[in-house]
């Protein structure tokens, strides 16, 4: 009975590996995406490709095991999870209001180690920040939060409809 379950468990898991989620991997880097819309030193660059991109970006740097189900399942879900509550990728199709909003909330997230998440640091050595780039990171995080809002400030109204529809 037990080699039957064996047996069963195991067909089970070929067959999953047939059953694939999209990649999440984009060719290039978007027009929308935070570094090309806003200065961004050479240092929180690489910061963001290494601790913050795969998860949060249109371009994730997918490990040998995400060919594996249901590990490769399970690392879809973070990145859609992750691209949900910020696309750096995209960025620039947010509202100011929104990306500033965004950005501070990155900056305090990584200021109490909530981001990356454990487990992704767990795995990548790279993701795990020291004091001095969570300083970098949040710092930028925060400057760029306030560029946003500012130049927000600046821009003109919409125009009004005299109509008033």
């Amino acid at each position: 009975m037990l080699k039957k379950i064996l047996l069963g468990l195991i067909l089970v898991l070929l067959v999953i590996q047939f059953i694939r989620p999209a990649k999440n991997a984009a060719v290039r880097a978007s027009p929308n995406d935070v570094v090309t819309l806003y200065p961004t030193p050479p240092a929180v660059k690489q910061l963001l490709a290494v601790a913050c991109y795969d998860c949060h970006s249109n371009a994730t740097r997918y490990p040998w095991y995400a060919e594996l189900q249901p590990l490769g399942w399970w690392l879809a879900s973070h990145v859609t999870d992750g691209k949900h509550a910020l696309n750096f990728s995209e960025v620039g199709g947010y509202t100011a209001k929104t990306a500033a909003r965004r950005l501070n909330l990155c900056a305090d997230e990584i200021a109490d180690h909530s981001m990356p998440l454990f487990s992704y640091r767990l795995i990548h050595a790279d993701a795990r920040l020291s004091e001095a780039q969570i300083k970098i990171l949040t710092d930028w995080f925060e400057q760029t939060s306030d560029f946003i809002k500012e130049k927000a400030a600046l821009a003109p109204p919409p125009p009004r409809n005299p109509e008033g529809l």
